[in-house]
């Protein structure tokens, strides 16, 4: 498969590294010839310097030939140009990231006549993973599954909780609870738990459920089920612009400290009043104190500065706010932020990456299935795939305690099957046109037979 990428920004550079495992061809164009012979050289692969929107350049990439074009560079206009233009060349698929608010719904009354096959707006995205993780504010991160009919939680273990010292099997038979402890991250461990694995204090444990059976999960454990009703956010960007208007419709309370003045009027003029907009530092001390921080239910760091919201949410968690929240572009950081206390971490570059790696392996997986959706899990360390089961795929119809797999470290997390979800069983089995929901060590799945010897 022939892949063309434009833009060696951050989310290019993240796009290109995912795609790099995936064994495809990756052509990449930058105006930046700099920047384009670092990451052609670090994930070796071919580079065109020049703009991306020229047909001279896109001729010189091979674009005619690409069966798909990937513009990410830091314009709306130059993406939507270049996907214009390479599906004019004959590429077969393009992707354009677009990030203008005000795009949004022209994007999806015009994105056939553009060409489009995807357009990706990665601060809407971020904006709904952090409404997940507010919705389940007891879990350190929430991913979504088949539309929201299954998520995976990540829950820290802590002293007091009844699980401690329980093995699995007697977690299930205790709770009789629809749902599948499908990995555990021990220190620096990850792995795929059985029946056999016994629950301590400070595992991390990622939780294949139903929103109803989450519910259901605080009440038998007895654990406490918080619920957030007031939220402030550092930084004016984007991504707080999305969130403010998701989290004022769900009657939440919503306060936005940001330092640009220019910016806090434009948000003033497109956010409801109910949101109260404050012209400050955030990482000004007496004014995270004097607008209250340690009175609010959830504190979320979303300014342009990976270290201005690392060091932020520290403060917050030392002042005893209960959820903190912290966004990150650098994953360069994640080794150093996941080894303190910090609460819930979104990537909104790696959320884009794993869109596209989806979009790619459903493309490639054609014969039994497609990849749906891509998750990185566990600290990044495993992945959580929904396939969509075709009629021909060889995995149907057989018990799961009937089938040989490739590996042990594979586990089937869920089924999603007419609208209901099934949280299986060695007695399940597959049928066609189920969503599948898979948690594999392996980054390189792209059909759910895949996975059988």
């Amino acid at each position: 498969m022939n892949i063309v990428i434009v833009g060696c920004g951050l989310v290019g550079k993240t796009v290109t590294e995912q795609l790099s495992n995936e064994d495809v061809n990756i052509m990449l164009i930058d105006s930046d010839c700099r920047e384009l012979n670092s990451v052609a050289d670090t994930y070796d692969v071919m580079g065109v310097c020049g703009n991306g929107a020229s047909y001279e350049i896109q001729i010189e990439a091979d674009v005619p030939n690409a069966d798909l074009l990937i513009a990410v560079t830091p314009s709306d206009e130059i993406n939507i140009l270049c996907c214009l233009l390479a599906k004019k060349l004959g590429a077969k698929n393009t992707i354009a990231r677009v990030r203008n608010p005000e795009y949004i719904h022209q994007l999806e009354f015009m994105k056939e006549d553009l060409g489009l096959s995807m357009a990706i707006n990665p601060e809407l995205a971020a904006a709904d993973e952090i409404l997940n993780i507010i919705h389940f504010p007891q879990f350190l991160n929430v991913e979504s599954f088949a539309g929201g009919k299954l998520n995976m939680v990540d829950l820290l273990i802590e002293e007091g909780n009844p699980l401690v010292g329980l093995k699995l099997s007697d977690v299930y038979r205790t709770y009789s609870l629809k749902l599948l402890i499908c990995a555990v991250k021990r220190g620096k461990d990850v792995f795929i738990p059985n029946g056999d694995t016994v629950l301590q204090v400070g595992d991390v444990v990622t939780i294949s459920t139903t929103e109803s059976e989450i519910e259901k999960f605080f009440t038998a454990t007895g654990l406490t089920e918080h619920k957030i009703r007031s939220v402030m956010i550092i930084g004016g960007s984007k991504i707080a612009f999305y969130l403010a208007q998701k989290l004022a419709s769900a009657g939440i309370s919503v306060k936005i400290i940001e330092k640009d003045e220019e910016r806090c009027k434009q948000l003033c003029e497109m956010l409801p009043s109910k949101v109260s907009i404050i012209h400050g530092y955030g990482m000004d001390e007496d004014t995270l104190d004097e607008e209250g921080m340690d009175e609010y239910d959830a504190f979320i760091a979303l300014t342009g500065i990976d270290e201005e919201n690392t060091i932020i949410s520290m403060y917050a968690k030392a002042k005893g706010v209960r959820k903190v929240i912290t966004k990150i572009n650098k994953m360069t950081l994640f080794d150093m932020i996941k080894s303190t206390d910090m609460d819930s971490i979104v990537f909104p570059k790696l959320l884009t990456s794993n869109t596209i790696v989806s979009y790619v392996r459903a493309m490639k997986g054609s014969f039994g299935s497609s990849v749906e959706k891509l998750h990185k899990i566990a600290g990044r360390k495993l992945e959580a795939l929904e396939f969509k089961i075709k009629p021909n795929a060889q995995i149907i119809g057989s018990a799961f305690k009937d089938l040989k797999f490739k590996e042990n470290n594979v586990l089937i997390a869920g089924i999603i099957r007419n609208g209901q979800v099934i949280i299986p069983d060695g007695n399940s089995a597959i049928n066609a046109e189920d969503s599948v929901i898979l948690v594999t060590h392996t980054s390189d799945l792209h059909d759910i037979n895949d996975i059988l010897r």
